[in-house]
Parts: structure tokens; sequence; C-alpha cells
């Protein structure tokens, strides 16, 4: 009995293990299938997102390649100014030119009417007295030799006199012509000038448009790619929000520092207009921007021109002003990468008015410029130290700070901004630092 009743127990739990295993086969079975699902899913996303980074590469490169072409027409647009600069010179300096020469020919032919009127009373009184008879009446009229003698003397005097007057006045009227030729020289040169400077003008105007045209194709790609990469990164938007107290704090500091820039600016005008029509200025005298005390990478070299770069690196990111529909995913300025510590430098003349951490910038430098009359603020963010000061002068090219990656950023690299007027925030007054800068 014991042992059927075992062969009962068995034939049950094998009855009951069967449907049991079944289950689970079944289970893993769809496991896997989950499994398997998941990874193709997986893998899809992974290429999907391969694809993506490999697009926004692309776009970058593309950005990369249109900012260097925005560069070169720079730089060209740097050399016609400066070709601009030196035939105005040049045209100051010949207009001074025949300024002097018409005084000196003024002079002259004041001394040449002079003697014209001496040598018209010397005829006249030749003609009264019967021309050389006169004198001989005088030599015969003395009372003694002695007499004679001095007499003698008297009319050689007068007559080598005469010769003088008549040979001064050749020697005038002469210079005269010639200085008459060179004026007309000089004129005709001052026309040929005036003909170069308004072709350079014309050539000046259509590498502008050309720059304004590849600028604009630019910020589209910039601004096509920030809506791309919005999803796979944080940290492109560098958003500043700053307290109304600290933003009166800025704008007091800025006025002082545009009313001493603006200063600066007259100055420097008035010292290079007096320059331009000096005969005597110093055209070997050359200023060396760049301040000795950067001992840490490489400062860029300083450009002709106004503006220059603010640091060596490479070009990361450009400018985009525009409502892509990101939001705040706006970049307003041009990212610079380097290595740590790579000096930052003024990339115009200007007053320094802030020098201090500032929100997501990190350590940020502003730099009130005057500019023709105009007055700009540069900025230059995520400094790992300072290299100046608030109220300090500065000139191109000269050291102001180092780069880091202060602030709300992913990397050492310089975020360089352009603002038309005073600084208020980021996007008043922005412009495409590659408008005036080339890379």
């Amino acid at each position: 009995m014991l042992q059927k009743n075992k062969v009962i127990a068995a034939a049950l739990a094998t009855t009951l293990l069967v449907p049991t295993m079944s289950a689970s086969a079944e289970s893993v079975s769809d496991l896997k299938k989950e499994k398997n699902a998941l990874d193709q899913k997986k893998s899809k996303i992974s290429k999907e997102l391969q694809a993506k980074k490999e697009k926004i590469a692309k776009a970058q490169a593309e950005i990369e390649k249109s900012a260097k072409e925005v560069s070169k027409i720079t730089v060209k647009i740097q050399e016609t100014d400066n070709k601009i600069e030196g035939v105005e010179q040049k045209i100051a300096q010949t207009k001074y030119e025949i300024e002097k020469l018409q005084k000196s020919i003024e002079a002259l032919q004041k001394k040449i009417d002079e003697r014209n009127e001496i040598l018209k009373e010397r005829a006249r009184a030749m003609q009264e007295t019967g021309g050389q008879v006169g004198y001989i009446d005088v030599l015969l009229g003395s009372n003694s030799f002695s007499d004679f003698i001095d007499r003698v003397s008297a009319v050689n005097e007068i007559v080598n006199a005469d010769e003088r007057i008549v040979e001064e006045q050749k020697a005038d009227q002469a210079k005269v012509e010639e200085q008459q030729n060179q004026v007309k020289e000089k004129l005709a040169e001052q026309e040929d000038r005036k003909k170069e400077l308004e072709e350079l003008k014309a050539n000046l105007k259509k590498q502008q448009d050309k720059k304004k045209s590849a600028l604009a194709q630019m910020e589209r790609k910039q601004a096509k790619l920030n809506k791309e990469r919005k999803g796979l990164e944080n940290h492109y938007s560098e958003v500043a929000s700053v307290s109304s107290k600290v933003q009166k704090k800025i704008e007091a500091e800025q006025r002082k520092a545009a009313e001493k820039a603006r200063k600066m600016a007259e100055a420097a005008a008035a010292k290079k207009a007096s320059a331009a029509i000096s005969t005597t200025s110093n055209s070997s005298s050359s200023s060396s921007n760049s301040s000795s005390s950067a001992s840490v990478g490489s400062v860029p070299t300083s450009s002709s021109g106004t503006w220059m770069k603010p640091a060596q690196g490479r070009f990361t990111s450009g400018f985009a002003g525009r409502d892509i529909g990101a939001g705040a995913e706006y970049h307003y300025g041009i990212d610079i990468a380097n290595s740590e510590g790579t000096p930052i430098v003024a990339a115009a003349d200007g007053v320094v008015f802030r020098a201090s951490p500032l929100s997501t910038y990190g350590n940020v430098v502003m730099i009130t410029h005057n500019i023709n009359g105009q007055t700009y603020t540069s900025l230059y963010a995520h400094m790992s130290r300072f290299g100046t000061s608030v109220g300090k002068t500065v000139k191109k090219g000269e050291v102001i700070g180092y780069i880091g990656s202060t602030g709300r950023s992913t990397g050492p690299h310089v975020h360089f901004e352009i603002h038309i007027g005073s600084w208020v925030n980021q996007a008043t007054g922005a412009v495409n630092p590659l408008q005036y800068i080339s890379l």
C-alpha cells in the first residue's frame, strides 16, 4: 500500500511539474524577445544619436570654414582700410606741400613786384638823364681827381646794384615758374590719389557687402546647429542673470569708463591729425601692445585695424542672435577654446569697467571703447584669473586675463561679446564679433 501511494504521488508530481516547466520556457522566450526588441531599439537610438552627432560635427565644420572665410574677408577689409588711410595721409601731406609752395610763390611774387617798381624807377631816371650819358655827366662834373674817383665808385655801385636786381629778378622768376610747375604736378598727383581713394572705397564697400552676406549665412547655419544640438548638450547658452543692484553698479562703473574712453579717443584723434599734416612725423615708431607679463600660452599677434581677436585658440561656437524657437539657447558671442592659462587680450583700446565674477559668465572683464565717437563694449568671460583691474586704460593687444572654465562652462575657453553702446544685458546691442575681428 505504501509503495502504491509512492507511485501515485510520483505520478501526481510529474503531472504538476510538466505545465510549470512549459510556462517557464514560454516566459524566458518572451523575455528574450523583449530583450532583443530593446537591444534593437537601443541600437537604433544609438545609431540615430551617432548620425545626429556626425551631422552636428559636419555643421560645426561648415561653420568653422565659414568663419575662416569671414576672417579672410576681414583681413582684406583691414588691408583696404590701411591703404585708404595711407592714401588719405598722402593727400593731406600733398595738400600741405601745395599750400607751402603757394605761400612761397606769393612771397616770391611780392619780391618780384617790388623789384619791378625799383627797375621802373631806374628806367624813368635813366630816360630823364639820357641813360649812360647821365653817368658821363656825373663823372665829368667832378671838381677834383679825388671827387672823380668817388663818383666812379658810386656809378659802379649803382650799375652793379642794377645788375644784381636784374639777376635776382631772373632767378626768382625762374623759381616761381619751377614752383608753379611743382604745384601743377602735385595737383595732378592729387587727382590720381583721389581716384585711387574712390576705387579703394568702392572695393571696401564690395568687401563689406560680401562679409555681411557671409556672416548672415554663417549665422543661419549656427542657428540651425543650435537647434539640432539642443537635446544633446546643455551648456551652450550662457544666461547671465544679475540683480538690479549689481546692474546699477555696472551702469555707474561704465559711465565713468565711457567718459574716460571718450577723452582718450579725442586725444588719439588729435594726435593722429597732427601727425598726418606734419612733414616730420616719425613713421618708424611702432607700438608693442602685448603685455610682457604674460608667461603662460601665447599672445595673439596684434593685427592692423581697430579690433583684434582676444585669444589664440580654436573657434568652437559662433554668434546666433535670432529667435530660432530654442528660447534661451541664444549665443550672443563667439567661443575660442584653448588650454587653461592662455592669455586673453583687449580687442581694442579702451577702459576697464568690470573685472569680477558675474553670474554664469564666471570671472568676466568688460571694457568700454570709444571708436569714431561711437561707444562699444567688449566682454571676456570664464577667465581662470584676471590680468587687469577696474578703471585701467588698456591698449589693443594688452593682456587682461587668462583662459579658464569658471561660471557655466564645460571646458577652458573665452566667451567673447561685442555690444554697440553700453552693456545692459546679453541681448541688448549684441553684434556678431566676426564683423569686427578676424580669426
